[in-house]
């Protein structure tokens, strides 16, 4: 009995009970996916929330706000430029964060930006300058604004894309979804 309990545990651990696993187009299966606490805030791509040239990020690539998220420089390592994240735990509700609201549009986010050196352990998300809510007092509000500063999200890194080609980053959140699934008939076309 232990003989087939061993090598039942065997097959399990080693997948070979359970088939070949899908492998993942420009975004690579990861055996343990890091997952990182951070402060999440966000940004929108205009000159005084960037530097110069807001429609260019630090990778090269074009500021979507549909899938660009920006990293502090202290994450560099952890977290580079292709890096595809997930927010993977909802932030502390004590400090008013709009998490709630805005989750809808966040989805997964690849790195291609950096933020300001003043600012440690923080995703930043980029959101369009039209993606605007309508609050019960009649007022529109922006993504950005809604969402504050959320501290205690938790991040998981769930694969990575080359951008040293930055025309290769996902322009829809479709295309991004269809490379962390694995679906590579949906993913860049």
């Amino acid at each position: 009995m232990t003989a087939i309990g061993a090598l039942m545990g065997f097959l399990l651990l080693s997948g070979a009970a359970l088939g070949a696993l899908p492998v993942r187009a420009n975004a690579p299966m990861l055996s343990a996916s890091p997952s990182y606490t951070v402060t999440l805030t966000a940004y929108n791509a205009v000159p005084e929330q960037t530097d110069g040239d807001p429609f260019t990020t630090a990778s090269g690539a074009y500021s979507n706000p549909e899938v660009v998220a920006a990293r502090s420089r202290d994450l560099a390592r952890e977290l580079p430029f292709g890096t595809i994240i997930e927010v993977a735990q909802a932030p502390d509700q004590h400090n008013n964060c709009g998490y709630d609201v805005v989750a809808p549009i966040i989805g997964y986010r690849v790195i291609a930006d950096t933020m300001n050196a003043r600012y440690t352990d923080r995703i930043d998300i980029l959101f369009s300058t039209k993606s605007d809510y309508l609050m019960n007092d009649g007022r529109m509000k922006n993504a950005g604004t809604i969402l504050g500063v959320c501290s205690g999200a938790a991040v998981r890194v769930v694969g990575y894309v080359d951008l040293s080609r930055p025309s290769r980053l996902p322009k829809t959140q479709i295309e991004l979804a269809a490379l962390v699934n694995g679906d590579a008939s949906l993913a860049l076309k």
